[in-house]
C-alpha cells in the first residue's frame, strides 16, 4: 500500500491501467516477506514493531525450514523479485542463511533494515551474496533526534557505521526516511547526507495506524498541507508526481469493473507473507479473512485459489472514493481504510485532503465523485483554496502543469 512516488506505486496501479483482473493475467511477479515483526528499535510511529525478544512472536515465526519450503514454491510459481523486511530482519539469527538460499533460487532481492545491527561479518557476507538493493531508514540527522525517535541510545552512531561498511564494499545502498513532526526540520540534512555519499534518497510522510489497531502513530503525522509542502520543496518529486499522474490519473477501475473492492497490484502481480506464514495481498492487509495459512497449504493454492477469490470481492456501497479520478494521489485502499477507519470501504479523511491538495497544485481537473467535502461546493472547499494559495505563495519556481 505505497503512498509515495516510487516503483511500488507504479506496481500497485498497473493492474487498473493495463486491464481487468482475471485469472489469465494474474502472475506472482514480486513478493514481500516479513521475516519478523520484532525490532531492536521502539519507534512511536512504527506500524508493527514488537520487542526484540517478544516470546509470543519468537514462538510463532516461521522456521528456517518452512521459509525454505515456501521459497521453493514461490520459485516454481515464477516469481522474480523479493523484498525482505521487518521489524528488523537481522534480528533473526538465521536470516542470512534464508537469504542465501533465496539468492541460490535466483530471486532479485531487496533488504529493508534500520542498519543498527550490521557489522563487518554481515557486510562481508552481503558483499559475497550481493542483493539487488539495501535500503536503510534514517530517523534524523543528529544523535539526539535519532535516540528520541528510536528510543535507543547510541542508535545514530551504529547506523552511520553500517552505512560506511556497506559503501566500503560497494553494495547498492539507498537511504530513506519517514517524515514526522519530530524530524521534519532535519529532512533536508538527511537528503544532503545521502547526496554527499552519492546514494539515492527518498522520503515519505504518510503515516498509518499500527497493525494491532492502535492509532498512536497518527500523533506523529504532519498536517496534509505540510505533506504537500514537502513535495513541492523537492523539484524531482514534483516532476515524478506529474509523470505519475500522466499515467495513472483517471477512474480507479476500468469501465465495467467499478464494483471491485481492490484496484491495486496485490494478488495480481504481487503478494506478501507475514512472519507467521500468512499469505496476503500486502503487508497492511492484515484481516484474518484475507490471509491464507502457508503452514497448512501451498503457495500455489494460496495464490491461485484463495487470493484469486479475495481480489474478486465487490464493494458493498458507493462512497466518494468509488468514482474518484484522483485516487492515485492519495493511496487509499481497503487495507488503509481497515487500519484507520475499521472499515475497508470507509474513506480516510487525511488521504482525501492530501489528494485534493496535490491535484490542485498539479493543475488536475477534479471530476465530480459523490458527496466530497473537499470538492467545489463542499463544506471544506474553502479550506482547500486557502491552503493551495498558501502553497503557491511558498513556491520559488512555477508549478508543474499536467492537465
Amino acid at each position: 500500500m505505497p503512498t509515495s512516488v516510487g516503483d511500488e506505486t507504479y506496481t500497485d496501479f498497473s493492474s487498473r491501467v493495463h486491464g481487468a483482473v482475471t485469472p489469465s493475467n494474474r502472475r506472482p511477479i514480486s513478493g514481500t516477506i516479513e521475516i519478523t515483526r520484532r525490532c531492536n528499535f521502539s519507534c512511536v510511529h512504527c506500524y508493527n514493531n514488537l520487542p526484540a525478544r517478544d516470546p509470543v512472536a519468537l514462538d510463532r515465526e516461521l522456521t528456517m525450514e518452512e521459509h525454505i519450503r515456501i521459497l521453493d514454491e514461490i520459485a516454481r510459481a515464477g516469481a522474480l523479485w523479493l523484498l525482505y523486511t521487518g521489524g528488523e530482519v537481522f534480528l533473526r539469527s538465521d536470516f542470512m542463511e534464508i537469504y542465501r538460499y533465496a539468492k541460490r533460487k535466483g530471486f532479485l532481492i531487496t533488504i529493508f533494515t534500520n542498519g543498527s545491527t550490521i557489522n563487518e561479518a554481515i557486510a562481508n557476507e552481503l558483499a559475497d551474496w550481493r542483493p539487488f538493493a539495501i535500503e536503510i531508514t534514517l530517523y534524523g540527522s543528529t544523535p539526539a533526534t535519532y535516540d528520541r525517535l528510536t528510543r535507543r541510545a547510541g542508535a545514530y552512531a551504529r547506523v552511520q557505521r553500517a552505512i560506511e561498511l556497506l559503501l566500503e564494499r560497494g553494495l547498492p545502498l539507498r537511504l530513506k526516511t519517514v517524515v514526522l513532526k519530530e524530524n521534519r526540520e532535519e529532512l533536508w540534512k538527511m537528503k544532503e547526507l545521502a547526496q554527499d555519499l552519492g546514494v539515492e534518497f527518498k522520503f515519505d510522510a504518510m503515516i498509518n495506524p499500527r497493525l494491532d489497531g492502535s492509532l498512536t502513530p497518527l500523533a506523529t503525522r504532519l498536517k496534509p498541507v505540510e505533506v504537500v509542502e514537502l513535495d513541492l520543496k523537492d523539484q524531482k518529486r514534483v516532476d515524478a508526481w506529474g509523470t505519475f499522474c500522466q499515467h495513472f490519473n483517471g477512474p480507479p477501475q476500468p469501465k465495467g469493473r467499478e464494483d471491485r473492492l481492490y484496484h491495486c497490484g496485490g494478488a495480481v502481480n504481487s503478494f506478501s507473507i507475514n512472519p507467521y506464514g500468512g499469505l496476503g495481498l500486502c503487508s497492511f492487509s492484515n484481516a484474518p479473512e484475507e490471509l491464507y495459512d502457508l503452514r497448512h497449504g501451498s503457495f500455489e493454492e494460496g495464490w491461485e485459489q484463495f487470493l484469486g477469490s479475495v481480489v474478486e470481492r465487490r464493494i458493498t456501497r458507493e462512497t466518494k472514493c468509488t468514482h474518484c479520478h484522483i485516487k492515485a494521489l492519495c493511496g487509499m485502499c481497503p487495507a488503509y481504510g481497515q487500519l484507520e477507519m475499521g472499515d475497508p470501504e470507509e474513506p480516510v479523511d487525511f488521504l482525501c485532503h492530501v489528494a485534493h491538495l496535490r491535484a490542485g497544485i498539479l493543475g488536475l481537473e477534479i471530476h465530480p465523485h459523490g458527496d466530497c467535502e473537499y470538492c467545489a461546493g463542499g463544506e471544506r472547499a474553502d479550506q482547500i483554496s486557502l491552503e493551495l494559495d498558501q502553497l503557491r505563495h511558498a513556491l520559488e519556481k512555477p508549478i508543474l502543469q499536467t492537465g
